[in-house]
């Protein structure tokens, strides 16, 4: 497993927190947009987007390239790997957790049982 600093995580979920930022790399998944093409579906100015492809940018998440007057963005999916091998560290941990509580309560019930087949008994 790949060792990420702090920093670099951080700026990956801090990119990933917003809801805009998430729908612009969903849109990147299907290629190379212009800035203006990702701004549309949103009421916001050029600029605005254009501060949320920024921190995609710094996250090292989308990669922007000037040709002219026009800019385009694309999405860099390995970079994503440093969020996902965070959480798979945690999935791995809970996943684990909640088998040894599963464990755990199965025998508290066969004892109940054991317990409640010896009451019966006597009565």
């Amino acid at each position: 497993m790949v060792k990420h600093s702090e920093a670099t995580l951080n700026n990956v979920f801090y990119a990933l927190c917003d809801p805009t930022r998430r729908a612009i790399l969903e849109r990147l998944t299907k290629g190379h947009s212009q800035v203006t093409e990702l701004a549309e579906p949103y009421d916001m100015s050029l600029p605005a987007v254009s501060k949320h492809l920024g921190v995609l940018e710094q996250a090292g998440l989308v990669t922007r390239e000037k040709d002219g007057r026009v800019r385009r963005c694309k999405l860099v999916p390995e970079n994503l790997e440093t969020a996902n091998e965070w959480l798979e560290k945690y999935r791995i941990f809970w996943e684990e957790s909640f088998d040894r509580l599963d464990a755990y309560l199965k025998t508290v019930v066969e004892k109940e049982k054991g317990k409640g087949s010896k009451h019966a008994r006597k009565n």
